[in-house]
This record gives C-alpha cells, sequence and structure tokens, in this order.
C-alpha cells in the first residue's frame, strides 16, 4: 500500500505548502508538539549547532559531508508514512528495529544514525524522529537549501512491531 514517489511527492509538498497538521493515531501534530514541551525541555538551537557541527566532521566520508545521507535518514523515516493506513511515517523512528533497519531501501543509514547518536545522548529530552526529521531540515540549510520549517513532537515507539511493511518506501521504479 506504499505511493509511488510521485504521489508521495505531492502529498508532502501539499502539507509543506498548507503547513496543515498530519494526524497521527488521534492527536493532531499541534497537540504532539504541545505535550512535548510540557514533558520536556530541550534546546533545539543547541541541537541545530550540534548537527552542524557534524556535517562536515570527516572530509573523508562520501564527498566530505554527511549532509546527504542525514538527508536521506529524514526522507526515509519519512517516507513510509501511509495515508490509507495511518500509519508509518516520521513518528516513532522505527528504524532503529528490525525490520526496518535491515530494509535493503535503508542500507547505509546506520552511518547517519550511529553519527548523530552523540547528539541524542547530549538532549536526552530529544526523540528520535525529531532528531532524524531536524537533522534532514539543518542539512539541507548548511548545504545551501532554502530554510525549512520543523516543529518538534514527533515521539518514538518503545519496540519494533509498529515498524511498516519493507517494501513501503515509495520507489521511483514502481508505478
Amino acid at each position: 500500500s506504499g505511493h509511488t514517489m510521485r504521489q508521495a511527492l505531492r502529498i508532502f509538498s501539499r502539507r509543506l505548502a498548507t503547513g496543515a497538521a498530519v494526524t497521527f493515531t488521534g492527536v493532531t501534530g499541534s497537540a504532539l508538539w504541545w505535550k512535548a514541551q510540557a514533558e520536556s525541555k530541550v534546546d533545539y538551537a543547541a541541537v541545530k549547532k550540534d548537527i552542524s557541527d557534524l556535517l562536515d566532521s570527516n572530509l573523508d566520508y562520501d564527498d566530505g559531508s554527511y549532509g546527504p545521507v542525514l538527508v536521506r535518514l529524514a526522507w526515509h523515516s519519512s517516507g513510509t508514512y501511509s495515508v490509507f493506513e495511518g500509519t508509518g511515517g516520521s513518528c516513532g523512528a522505527t528504524m532503529r528495529f528490525k525490520p526496518e533497519s535491515a530494509d535493503p531501501a535503508n542500507a547505509g543509514l546506520d552511518v547517519a544514525r550511529d553519527l548523530l547518536e552523540p547528539v541524542k545522548a547530549k538532549h536526552p529530552g530529544l526523540s528520535y524522529s525529531d532528531l532524524w526529521t531536524l537533522a534532514g531540515c539543518v542539512a539541507i540549510e548548511e548545504m545551501g537549501g532554502p530554510k525549512i520549517g520543523w516543529r518538534p513532537g514527533r515521539t518514538d515507539a518503545k519496540c519494533g512491531h509498529c515498524c511498516p511493511p519493507v517494501g513501503r518506501l515509495p520507489d521511483a521504479s514502481r508505478n
């Protein structure tokens, strides 16, 4: 029940353009944000700086920047959302668990997840879900792209039972 890349990008673009809150198990994204703010104070400016400091920390990696792999992590953690089932997506950070971590489409993303572990350890109130999506936004901005509107409030799954089915990521080769 996955989408083609074109369908997923249309849905994503519409949501970005309207600023609409996404419903996750009956709770709007803005309600999740307020819940997260009440439970934990996170210095998001410090988190952004920590992510930015990591981008060029290993000039021998790929093209000299971790930016592209962080964008890919953000996309892959978000791209599993099913509008039909209301599951998957950036809430949960289920790529930490099998079978999603072992999905061939996610090959190499362990580099990005491992890179961000010290940031998570430094900011324990930050969810992996927020960290991964924020890392993608910071990477785009630091690589010269536009400033991306981002809001916190995503929560993490406790185990792999919430993983979306393997193969749900949009695939440009499928119709």
